[in-house]
């Protein structure tokens, strides 16, 4: 028998991801460290000791021989990463809690469980390389998504393809601000922060393909067109056939 020929359609979830992607005109804050009062998270009435401001980096060296202006410049770069890494983390969880349905109740929750894990390990990491460099790494939340080059997503609950998609457009920004920045690194010599973050990037594309291929357009689950409107959207309490076995 010969195998039936379908013309392999991209779904439109991962169409919407690479639109926006393709849009995406990322860069980091280089320009943002120290106290700034216009910053959220940069004001106390605590009484505490300073020893060094937010995103800098100390002038007399970390026990790592690279200039000053490259330790800095590359601290403030992982700085952004890891801002955007907890953005990410923070929607993971999201997504984690609300995971539902016949495929996504026990399959997604595993599997956001394995990309908040890979997140929060990267997070570590990043941020341990910021210290190395002598700089101060960001922690307060609402000041890191102010940081971030990716943003978390309209509280609520959504679609878990919406969902998923979402996901995805963070991992490939997340990518590709990853690749600027190793190469910066490479061009200035800094060998530590790019094996550090090529590990990364590593993992994150895996990340981002799993996301992708579980909003690829094939599936175990067929004969559902019934509860589909003429606009490919769930019929929802509209009026359906009632002779229709299937509702």
């Amino acid at each position: 028998m010969e195998p039936v020929q379908t013309t392999s359609q991209v779904p439109n979830d991962i169409k919407a991801a690479m639109k926006n992607v393709g849009n995406f005109q990322g860069r980091f804050n280089l320009e943002k460290s120290g106290f700034n009062e216009n910053m959220p998270g940069h004001k106390t009435s605590h009484d505490m000791i300073l020893r060094q401001q937010p995103r800098t980096v100390k002038q007399e060296g970390s026990g790592i021989n690279l200039p000053y202006e490259v330790r800095k410049e590359m601290a403030l770069m992982l700085d952004d990463h890891q801002c955007a890494l907890s953005v990410a983390l923070h929607q993971y969880n999201k997504h984690h809690w609300m995971s539902e349905g016949a495929e996504g109740f026990i399959s997604l929750h595993e599997l956001l469980e394995e990309h908040i894990e890979k997140t929060t390990k990267h997070i570590d990491e990043v941020g341990e390389r910021v210290t190395r460099l002598g700089g101060v790494p960001t922690a307060h939340p609402v000041t890191q998504h102010e940081l971030s080059y990716i943003k978390h997503e309209v509280e609520g609950r959504y679609s878990i393809r919406d969902f998923l998609r979402n996901d995805l457009e963070h991992e490939l920004k997340i990518q590709q601000m990853l690749r600027q920045t190793i190469k910066r690194a490479h061009d200035l010599g800094d060998f530590g922060t790019v094996e550090t973050l090529e590990e990364v990037l590593k993992d994150r594309e895996d990340l981002g393909y799993h996301l992708y291929s579980v909003l690829e357009d094939d599936s175990l689950v067929r004969g559902m067109n019934h509860l589909m409107d003429s606009s490919n959207q769930l019929k929802g309490d509209s009026s359906m056939n009632s002779s229709n076995k299937l509702q």
